[in-house]
Parts: C-alpha cells; structure tokens; sequence
C-alpha cells in the first residue's frame, strides 16, 4: 500500500467508530500531536482511549473531503459530527512502514464572518 491508501484505509477504519480498529493503522510508537492544546497522544493505546472515551452524541461520522500526498506525508480535509457537534480537521500524516507514525490535527473553529470585509468577499456555506 502507499501512503495515501494507508490513510484512507485509516479514515474508513475511523468511520466504523471502531477505534482500536483504527489504531492497527497505526505504528506502536505513534505520535498525535493538537498544536491548538499543545496536546501529545502517544501510542495506539492511548488514541483509542482517548476517542472512545470522547463525550460524544452518538455515532461519529467521517467525510473526507481531501486529500493531498507528497511520499510519505498525507494531509486530509475531512468533517467530523455526531450530529450535535460539528468540526473539521485539517491532519497531517507521516507513513513509515505501511503504517501512520505521527499526526499533526488542527481543529479549526467556525468564525462568524466580520462585517468589516463584507465589501471584499461573498458569504458561502460548505
């Protein structure tokens, strides 16, 4: 598999809400890193935990957007909910092996467009 199929292997593993599942995606010494929190999830352990044990409100769903790959660096758009809650991550991935070594997830908040610049843009929905 290259890259890019490891990682899509992994966002369809993630959308089956298996994350121990997800984790076999990963290698055992992997590094999550949320540059927003200054967080570091080390290792598949603490990733599935950390998603399983994620107050959430229901089901997660996953929708990739896209994808672009350089060797072994990935970065996906993808949406994230459980019908509630509403995000999107923006992740870098590194592949070493046929496996995910390290990600760096950003989680862009929604901004409420400025009426400052509403001269200069046009309002759009995703």
């Amino acid at each position: 598999m290259n890259s890019k199929e490891v990682v899509l292997s992994f966002w369809d593993a993630m959308k089956t809400n298996d994350f121990a599942k997800a984790s076999e995606w990963l290698s055992p010494n992997y590094e999550g890193f949320w540059p927003q929190s200054g967080e570091l999830i080390t290792g598949r352990c603490n990733f599935t935990s950390i998603n399983s044990f994620y107050p959430a409100n229901g089901i997660w769903e996953f929708e990739v957007h896209s994808v672009v790959c350089d060797g072994a660096t990935v970065v996906t758009d993808v949406s994230i909910t459980d019908s509630v809650q509403k995000a999107r991550a923006i992740t870098f991935h590194t592949v070493e092996d046929g496996l995910i070594i390290k990600q760096k997830e950003f989680w862009p908040d929604p901004m409420e467009a400025q009426q400052w610049r509403s001269q200069w843009v046009k309002v759009v929905e995703d």
